[in-house]
């Protein structure tokens, strides 16, 4: 049977009052998701740190990440960056101008 096309920029919402996460794919060793964001950040004080390693596309909008050493990396359009497995961080900023749209892929750490 033939894969169908999907665009992860088709049926975005017109706003959010949390962000969305949708799982794409998942398997024992992947998990691939689309999560949007309008605006929202990781609460103050709250930290991301996973156990498996985590690649992250922004397909739409902008955003920041902070890690909890202070440093924080802005993302737009294009940008992609590796989160190591027990790398701490949060989401700092998103726009509130458009939806953000992440592509995240969660895989086993790196040896």
């Amino acid at each position: 049977m033939p894969a169908s096309v999907t665009n992860l920029l088709d049926s975005l919402p017109s706003s959010l009052t949390a962000e969305l996460f949708e799982t794409l794919i998942k398997t024992p060793e992947l998990r691939i998701e689309r999560i949007l964001s309008d605006g929202q950040v990781t609460p103050e004080g709250q930290w991301y740190d996973q156990a498996e390693d985590e690649w992250i596309l922004l397909l739409q909008g902008a955003a920041h990440i902070q890690y909890a050493d202070g440093r924080e990396v802005a993302l737009t359009v294009g940008d992609s960056l590796l989160l190591p497995a027990r790398c701490q961080h949060r989401v700092s900023w998103t726009t509130e101008d458009e939806i953000t749209v992440w592509l995240a892929v969660f895989y086993p750490p790196s040896q």
